[in-house]
């Protein structure tokens, strides 16, 4: 894992992200281009803390969960997000099958026991 490529990736790619993009408020006064290291932090579902350390070189090995929030937070695209993990020490990012059925059901289906919609159901809520 090279630490210092793997800070100066995050943090070019959170300078290019302004907060009017991810629904943030600009702010009156921003010292820094694109996201403030909270910002991408409270994004990606880590701490600040633990952001910080990872851009500035000193973190531990993040786990593919945290480069998955990371990639999610910082919009990477595709082949960003397998730079990530290529920095991080992993071979590539693991993508959802899309021929996987994802784990949304259908509205105008009963969620409770997977009946048609015209249909009586008890655990039907509407």
């Amino acid at each position: 894992m090279d630490r210092r490529e793997l800070g100066d990736f995050l943090r070019s790619r959170r300078e290019r992200i302004t907060p009017a993009e991810v629904g943030l408020p600009a702010g009156p006064r921003r010292r820094t281009p694109g996201l403030r290291r909270e910002e991408a932090a409270q994004l990606a579902f880590i701490s600040t803390e633990y952001y910080t350390r990872l851009e500035q070189a000193r973190g531990p090995h993040p786990s593919r969960e945290v480069l998955a929030g990371l990639a999610r937070a910082l919009r990477l695209t595709d082949a960003e997000r397998d730079h990530l993990h290529h920095l991080a020490g992993y071979r590539q990012a693991r993508r959802p099958d899309p021929r996987a059925r994802s784990g949304r059901v259908s509205s105008t289906w009963c969620t409770g026991c997977r009946r048609p919609p015209r249909s009586w159901c008890p655990r039907r809520t509407r």
